[in-house]
């Protein structure tokens, strides 16, 4: 029997525990979506993560690099 993949119940704490380390320099989407994987264990897709920490980091006033493709 497949067992779905059970994430941390709180992405957004780890969003946001990430930016309050950051908060004095600067942090690039990839790194950020890097650690919370690492942190979380999340499935989420790296589009959903990104506008999570976008939003987060908006509001607390955390500058985000966005990362070249």
């Amino acid at each position: 029997m497949h067992h779905p993949h059970v994430e941390s119940p709180d992405i957004a704490k780890n969003v946001d525990k990430l930016l309050a380390e950051h908060c004095t320099g600067l942090l690039s989407m990839k790194d950020a979506i890097a650690i919370l994987r690492k942190r979380t264990g999340t499935e989420r897709s790296d589009a959903d993560l990104a506008g999570l920490i976008t939003k987060k980091a908006a509001f607390l006033g955390v500058a985000i690099v966005a990362d070249e493709h």
